[in-house]
């Protein structure tokens, strides 16, 4: 049986998983603090056992909760990789506008360029790795072995901004964007690759803006694309 919820109708499990979510923040609880038992959580939100434990094992999967025979429920520590993976499969079958994604992916992967140019500058691995993913793209011949390649690029971008929960969600995208790589045409490689070095070169100059600048129409020109196939 489903509540109402600010105007929207939310099940009894979701109802719980929701304040349960709250009490964590609010108290300020840690991973490996403990929760309230399942008998006290149909107390606080008057719901059935069974509402409770549908909460707790959907919380569980993504690890918001851990829940372990006599120890009970105790706050768990959250999977970003699972997270990606499961909002990932999320763009992937949902009807977004084009435009919208590629807006949200360039907030995204822009956003951490002051970081990788800041930790580029003390760490000069980082130039050289993005260069290597990049040099052997350039060498690329097959559509398989450019999608793998220049997903590993934008990863390893995200990556180098020292920002975990950024490259976490960086993925999230990235499995939408497939749909784009799929049909890249090769006369576009040589640019796509001459766009990444610019982009490496100007964060190892330490010029974050232009790189963000250059990224963003790197990503942009996606969205060109689509509108002209449309």
């Amino acid at each position: 049986m489903a509540i109402a919820t600010n105007n929207k109708k939310i099940s009894k499990s979701e109802m719980v998983a929701a304040g349960l979510r709250e009490y964590i923040i609010e108290n300020g609880l840690k991973p490996g603090d403990k929760l309230p038992t399942e008998g006290e959580l149909t107390e606080i939100f008057g719901v059935s056992r069974v509402s409770v434990r549908e909460a707790t094992k959907a919380l569980s999967f993504i690890g918001i909760v851990d829940a372990a025979p006599r120890r009970g429920l105790t706050v768990g520590n959250i999977s970003m990789e699972r997270l990606s993976k499961y909002l990932g499969f999320h763009f992937a079958v949902s009807e977004y506008p084009v435009g919208e994604l590629v807006d949200t992916r360039i907030i995204i992967e822009t956003g951490g360029l002051k970081h990788v140019a800041q930790r580029m500058a003390s760490d000069a691995n980082l130039y050289q790795e993005l260069n290597a993913i990049n040099s052997k793209l350039r060498r690329t011949r097959r559509m398989a072995d450019w999608i793998v390649g220049d997903i590993n690029f934008h990863r390893c971008l995200a990556d180098s901004s020292g920002l975990r929960a950024l490259a976490a969600f960086n993925d999230l995208v990235q499995v939408f964007f497939l749909k784009f790589r799929e049909d890249f045409p090769r006369s576009h490689w040589k640019v796509g690759v001459k766009d990444h070095q610019q982009i490496i070169d100007a964060l190892r100059d330490g010029k974050p803006d232009r790189a963000g600048k250059l990224l963003e129409a790197h990503i942009g020109s996606h969205r060109d694309r689509a509108v002209k196939v449309s």
